[in-house]
């Protein structure tokens, strides 16, 4: 009878981390609800991120891409360079400024340039590398957030994610869905002819007709 219950506390805590492991690592089928409209690419260089629908440029953005230079090891609070897709959206319809601590909302909202404190805000976009040289992105913990430290945007700052500051985060994941292609490049944006054009909007779009381009563990609080 001991033996029977124990068979059968071992099950159930099995049953439970398999639904606890099931809730914090999201799963999408690529084939079957990917975004194939959007595309976004993100210049370690030049600090900006490039959102794209069906080819056509929606804006370039500010960001903070890591301090310690680019990598994939664990441990290296590095960026991965290379494909990822979106897996997952966390935190859609929070308050700007929300933060998230292990992908959850911990009920506090900060405002932008809060002094002494660098949490996740707002909105993650959780990115899974596809290739060898980024394999380790989705287990460390690499996303596209939120951040209260808007002042550094447009520098390296982070500690391996990529940075954007609420708003336009949040503009991001209304955007995309879960599926979309992501690439992040050492280079500068690659501004072809048909690019170029003047991006004037709300979302503090910045304009693209200057001249072209040369060519071309966890970490869960940033």
């Amino acid at each position: 009878m001991k033996d029977i219950r124990r068979v059968s506390v071992f099950t159930v805590y099995i049953l439970l981390i398999g639904i606890l492991h099931s809730q914090e690592v999201p799963s999408i089928n690529p084939t079957a609800c990917a975004d194939t409209h959007h595309q976004i690419i993100v210049s370690i260089k030049e600090q900006k991120l490039l959102l794209a629908t069906d080819g056509k440029v929606e804006g370039i953005y500010p960001v903070s891409t890591s301090r310690f230079g680019i990598g994939d090891r664990f441990g290296s609070f590095a960026t991965p360079l290379g494909k990822f897709i979106v897996r997952a959206k966390i935190g859609m319809g929070l308050p700007l400024g929300s933060v998230l601590r292990s992908r959850s909302p911990t009920g506090e909202i900060l405002r932008a340039n809060a002094p002494g404190r660098d949490p996740i805000v707002t909105r993650i976009l959780w990115l899974e590398g596809i290739e060898a040289g980024n394999s380790h992105a989705f287990s460390r913990g690499i996303y596209i957030h939120g951040t209260p430290q808007e002042k550094l945007l447009g520098r390296p700052a982070s500690f391996g994610c990529i940075r954007m500051s609420s708003s336009d985060v949040a503009m991001l994941c209304e955007h995309i869905g879960t599926g979309a292609k992501v690439e992040i490049i050492s280079d500068r944006l690659p501004m072809h002819a048909s690019f170029l054009g003047e991006l004037l909007n709300s979302h503090r779009l910045v304009a693209v007709h200057s001249s072209m381009p040369e060519s071309s563990g966890q970490q869960q609080t940033e």
